[in-house]
């Protein structure tokens, strides 16, 4: 394990009387995460104590999934483990296709127009609905955060080694 982990679920609430627990989902790769033989770690909501677990199983239902975890025997061992985070270490992570970014390589970024202005730093990503939108945080003094639509017309580089991204802002977005 090389340190960084990264949150792909939270256990809610237990399923059944098998040790089965239902997980709010959060990531794009819920299918390659609870399969079967997935290694991952269960945390503590004080971020205190980490536990190794493989799952057994896992299946979607409705806005939840249900997850058997091979250490998790009866339904008494899985009533511990409500409010729990379920993380992956970052040498687990699945590559990605290019020109697509894990949110922890594109927050802290650097948001340059192209035309050299510097907007700002991105702060935060918003998943509202058809795209995402980068929070951009104006250096102190110049304004309100930028919201930006990542789409083609607007987000023209991304570049992650230099943590830079190139845009071209469309009339409104300041």
């Amino acid at each position: 394990m090389s340190g960084q982990l990264f949150n792909v679920g939270k256990i809610v609430n237990t399923h059944g009387i098998r040790g089965e627990v239902k997980v709010v989902i959060q990531t794009d790769f819920a299918d390659v995460r609870f399969s079967k033989g997935s290694k991952l770690l269960l945390q503590d909501a004080e971020e205190k104590e980490l536990l190794p677990v493989t799952v057994e199983s896992g299946k979607p239902q409705k806005n939840v999934w249900l997850v058997k975890f091979s250490n998790i025997g009866d339904i008494n061992m899985a009533e511990k483990f409500k409010g729990w985070s379920i993380k992956v270490d970052d040498e687990h992570l699945v590559e990605l296709e290019e020109d697509e970014f894990y949110h922890h390589e594109i927050i802290g970024c650097q948001v340059i127009t192209e035309d050299g202005e510097e907007l700002g730093t991105i702060s935060e990503i918003l998943s509202p609905g058809a795209n995402d939108v980068w929070v951009v945080e104006r250096p102190k003094g110049k304004g309100k955060p930028i919201l930006i639509p990542y789409i083609d017309d607007v987000v023209l580089d991304v570049n992650i080694a230099d943590k830079k991204v190139t845009v071209q802002l469309l009339e409104g977005l300041l």
